[in-house]
């Protein structure tokens, strides 16, 4: 659906995109991850034909979005971090009016109306004015109004910015529901929601793309440095020589847990996978074993050690 070849785009001297190449397959749901100032609103107007780009190509559906960009408009929908909503008209007058400015027919504006405010919850307040709306709703009138035209490709930027906790459920169930028959590119900075809703990820850093994966894929990647957890019921002097006969054990940390239990945190070497053998050392010494686990990096854990490793490459380069 995306093809993104070598895309660069600098302001007065200011880089915002160098160089970036990545493409989405139809149906994703992708995640653009990164601080303010990344580059993800740049690389996102400039898929919507909102901005040119300084060199690069980018396609969209098989159309170059400088050459062909009627025809790209024609298979997206773009709610960009403003929302740029009409606020003195009515939330169905406001969703025709964009049907038909999208080109859709009187009785074919009248029926995507009718599903995308069903799709979206607003059909409770169609007759409101949207500047009574709340956030919540305002965002759903512009998350509506990016799908009115049924289009191949939704672009949001910062979908869930200022939203409530309940209104960014809301907005988050909606946006997986599209995941199939539409594909989605969603810019965030807020790490938990993209991992949360998107089936891969494209971290961006100063306008480079530093890592590209699923979640599940970059989980893995990390997974050398992932400690095992391990509570167990035993004299702490015992688990001390036990863990530092251990050779496949880097480091091992132990503190006290509820009862007469012990929580050994234990570093393996190399991305050993611990577990097996603490779980045969437990049985051996007769220890009981209340927990055993492997921790799991956060997305926040995987995006600050790859801006990390960027940040140590441009020092020793």
């Amino acid at each position: 659906m995306i093809e993104v070849t070598d895309l660069t785009k600098r302001y007065a001297g200011r880089t915002a995109v160098a160089g970036i190449s990545f493409a989405v397959n139809r149906g994703e749901i992708v995640g653009l991850l990164g601080p303010n100032g990344a580059g993800k609103s740049t690389t996102m107007r400039i898929l919507s034909t909102f901005l040119p780009a300084t060199s690069g190509t980018v396609r969209v559906a098989g159309y170059d979005v400088f050459h062909d960009s009627v025809e790209v408009r024609r298979r997206i929908g773009f709610m960009p971090e403003n929302n740029p909503l009409y606020l003195e008209m009515r939330v169905r007058e406001y969703l025709k009016f964009r049907a038909r400015l999208k080109g859709l027919g009187w009785a074919r504006s009248r029926q995507r109306v009718d599903t995308v405010m069903e799709q979206c919850g607003l059909t409770d307040v169609r007759r409101r004015i949207i500047g009574q709306l709340s956030k919540g709703y305002r965002q759903r009138v512009g998350l509506a109004d990016a799908l009115v035209h049924d289009p191949e490709l939704i672009i949001l930027d910062e979908p869930t910015i200022g939203l409530d906790p309940n209104q960014i459920r809301s907005v988050r169930q909606l946006i997986k529901s599209l995941a199939g028959n539409h594909t989605v590119l969603i810019s965030t900075h807020i790490l938990p929601e993209a991992e949360m809703m998107c089936s891969r990820m494209l971290i961006m850093f100063e306008g480079k793309i530093l890592a590209a994966d699923t979640p599940e894929n970059l989980q893995h990647q990390m997974a050398g440095n992932s400690q095992v957890i391990a509570e167990i019921a035993a004299p702490m002097a015992e688990l001390h020589r036990v863990w530092q006969e251990v050779p496949e054990i880097e480091q091992f940390d132990i503190s006290a847990a509820e009862g007469e239990f012990f929580r050994c945190a234990l570093t393996p070497r190399d991305g050993y996978d611990l577990r097996p053998q603490i779980f045969a050392l437990a049985r051996e010494h007769g220890w009981t074993l209340r927990e055993l686990t492997r921790s799991r990096h956060s997305l926040e854990d995987i995006y600050v050690q790859v801006t990390r490793r960027n940040e140590e490459e441009k020092e020793n380069g």
